[in-house]
C-alpha cells in the first residue's frame, strides 16, 4: 500500500503505513475525540431490546435512550485536554437513522460510520481511530460502549482524565471497576505494579470466569472489573493492530480509503471490510498486554462511578432506586406484598404483582416476559428459541421505527392488516409499489400530499383514499405537524418485503 492520503466527508483515509507513522509518543497529543461502539443488539433485555430496535436505542433506566445518554458523557469535561465537539459513532446499517434522530435530539452533532456488515468491537474501534487522525493529526480517542450506564459523570471524567495522560505517553488506558461481588458475566483485569495517580499496570486480561473462581478473584482483591471502555491514541491503537492482526489492520485501512460520504453517514466499502476478521477489542489486542508479544504497555485506572453494563434485567434492577421492599417500578405498575422485584410496564397497561419475590415482569405491546431474578441470563436462549418459531417478537416489536417517522400494526388477520402512520413534518416515504396488497389510507390529524399513478392531491383530516395493487404511490407530510394516518391493507400477502422502491430520499433500496 502507497503513503497516499486524502479527505472523504470529513474523514482523512490514507495507508496503513501513513497512519501508523501519524505520532510517535515523544509528539504531544492533547486532544480527546469520544468514540461510540453503537453496533450490539442486546437481547438480554427482550422484550423491550430487540435486533431492529436493541438497548442502546432505548430509556432502560432513564428517559433518554442509553445512546443518548453516552454521547452527551463528555459534555462539561474540564482539564488540560482539549475535547473535540463531534463524537464519532459507528453503528449498524439498520440502526444508522434512529442513531442519527436520537443524536440531533441530544443536541449533538456527529461523525456516524455505519459498518457495512457485524465484525465485533475491535473493526469498529478501527474504523474510528482512522477517522479520528482528520488532516493527519493524532488524537486521544475515549471509546465507550453506547449501552452502559454511568451514574457519577464527575467521577468518569476525573478518572478519563488520568487514562488520558497514560495514553498520550503511549500506553493503553483502559477503566477498570472495583468489583462489588463475584459476578461471572464480566471479564476481569489482574492488577500489575500500582503508579502514582491511583492506577496500575496491566497485568493481564482474564476471560469470564466460572463461580467460584470469580469469588476467589474477588477475594483477592487483585482483579477489577473490565468496564470496555478505553482511553488511547489513535495511532497506537493502529500501530498495535497491525502488528497483532495485520489483516484486520489492512482490510479497515482499505475500507474507509474506498468509502464513500453518503449525507449524514460515511460508509466505509462493504467488499473491503468484509474481508476483515471479526474480533473483539479484548481478543484481539487488549489479551496480549503483558505478554511477550505486547505491543505497548497497559493501563488500568479505577473508575467508581456507578457504572453497570446494563447485560440483564437484574443488573437493571441493580442499577435503580428501589422502595423500601426492595422493588422498582416503571410505568403503571402496583406491588402488593411484593420483595426485590422488577415490574414495567410500556404498553401502557396495568401491571400488578402480588407476593413476588425476586421476579422480572417487563411488559410492551405485544409481549410479557416473566422470569426469576436469578434466570434472567437465559433470556438469550429464549430469544433463539423464539426465532426458531419464526416469531416477528424476536427480532421488531409492534411500533416500527423509519426514517421518515413510524407505523404501528394495531391489528392484523389472514388477510388484513391495521397500521396506524406516523410521518414527521417535512418527510416522505419512497416512491413504491406492491404486488400482494391494496392500502386504503384515512388522515387523523394533519395533512397528506399523495402521489398515486399519475396524479398528485393533498388530503385533509377525516379525508380518505385507495391505493389499487400494482399501482405506484408516495406519502408526504408538507405541513408543520406530525401527519397522523391509518392505512387498511387487504391482500393474499402483507409482509414489508413486498416492497419495491422506485426512488427513496433515505437512500433504502
Amino acid at each position: 500500500m502507497s503513503n497516499e492520503t486524502r479527505t472523504e466527508g470529513g474523514v482523512m483515509v490514507s495507508s496503513s503505513d501513513a497512519q501508523t507513522s501519524l505520532a510517535t509518543t515523544a509528539t504531544p497529543c492533547r486532544r480527546l475525540v469520544s468514540v461510540i461502539l453503537a453496533g450490539g443488539s442486546g437481547t438480554r433485555l427482550w422484550p423491550m431490546s430487540r435486533e431492529q430496535f436493541p438497548k442502546q436505542l432505548i430509556g432502560v433506566v432513564g428517559r433518554d435512550s442509553l445512546l443518548q445518554a453516552t454521547v452527551s458523557r463528555m459534555k462539561g469535561f474540564t482539564g488540560d485536554f482539549d475535547v473535540a465537539g463531534e463524537p464519532i459513532i459507528v453503528c449498524g446499517e439498520e440502526h444508522r437513522f434512529t442513531t442519527e434522530e436520537q443524536t440531533r435530539e441530544s443536541g449533538v452533532t456527529a461523525k456516524i460510520i455505519v459498518e457495512p456488515a457485524r465484525r465485533d468491537t475491535a473493526p469498529a474501534l478501527t474504523l474510528a481511530a482512522l477517522a479520528a487522525c482528520k488532516d493527519g493529526r493524532d488524537a486521544i480517542m475515549v471509546a465507550m460502549p453506547a449501552d452502559h450506564s454511568i451514574a457519577d459523570i464527575p467521577a468518569l471524567h476525573r478518572a478519563i482524565a488520568i487514562a488520558a495522560e497514560h495514553a498520550e505517553r503511549g500506553a493503553i488506558a483502559t477503566l477498570g471497576i472495583p468489583p462489588t461481588r463475584p459476578d461471572t458475566g464480566f471479564g476481569y483485569i489482574r492488577l500489575g505494579g500500582a503508579l502514582n495517580d491511583g492506577a496500575h499496570q496491566i497485568d493481564r486480561f482474564v476471560e469470564k470466569p466460572a463461580a467460584e473462581l470469580a469469588a476467589q478473584y474477588v477475594a483477592a482483591g487483585t482483579y477489577w472489573w473490565n468496564s470496555g471502555i478505553f482511553v488511547v491514541r489513535a495511532s497506537v491503537w493502529l500501530a498495535a493492530l497491525q502488528k497483532l492482526n495485520p489483516d484486520m489492520h489492512a482490510a479497515c485501512c482499505a475500507a474507509l480509503g474506498e468509502g464513500k460520504d453518503d449525507g449524514k453517514f460515511f460508509r466505509p466499502n462493504a467488499a473491503q471490510f468484509g474481508s476483515a476478521p471479526s474480533d473483539s477489542i479484548d481478543y484481539a489486542v487488549m489479551e496480549h498486554i503483558g505478554t511477550p508479544n505486547a505491543p505497548c504497555e497497559g493501563v488500568v485506572v479505577p473508575l467508581v462511578a456507578g457504572w453497570s453494563d446494563l447485560g440483564s434485567w437484574d443488573a437493571v434492577w441493580d442499577a435503580m432506586d428501589k422502595d423500601d421492599s426492595g422493588n422498582v417500578a416503571s410505568g403503571r405498575v402496583v406491588f402488593e406484598g411484593a420483595t426485590s422485584s422488577y415490574a414495567r410496564s410500556e404498553g401502557g397497561r396495568l401491571v400488578a404483582c402480588v407476593g413476588t419475590t425476586n421476579i422480572i415482569v417487563v411488559e410492551t405491546d405485544d409481549a410479557v416476559l416473566v422470569a426469576d431474578r436469578s434466570r434472567v441470563q437465559d433470556i438469550k436462549g429464549l430469544v433463539a428459541r423464539i426465532r426458531e418459531q419464526h416469531a416477528p417478537e424476536a427480532d421488531t416489536h409492534r411500533k416500527v421505527r423509519r426514517p421518515w417517522g413510524f407505523y404501528d400494526s394495531i391489528e392484523h388477520g389472514e388477510r388484513f392488516q391495521v397500521k396506524r402512520i406516523v410521518v414527521a413534518p417535512g418527510a416522505q416515504l419512497s416512491l413504491q409499489m406492491h404486488h400482494h396488497r391494496a392500502e386504503h389510507w384515512i388522515v387523523v390529524c394533519g395533512t397528506a400530499l399523495v402521489t398515486r399513478g399519475e396524479e398528485q392531491f393533498l388530503l385533509s383530516e377525516n379525508e380518505s383514499t385507495f391505493i389499487p395493487l400494482g399501482v405506484r404511490h408516495r406519502l408526504e407530510n408538507p405541513g408543520k405537524v406530525p401527519l397522523e394516518m391509518i392505512e387498511v391493507q387487504s391482500g393474499s400477502y402483507l409482509g414489508e418485503d413486498d416492497i419495491v422502491r422506485f426512488d427513496d430520499t433515505y437512500g433504502r433500496s
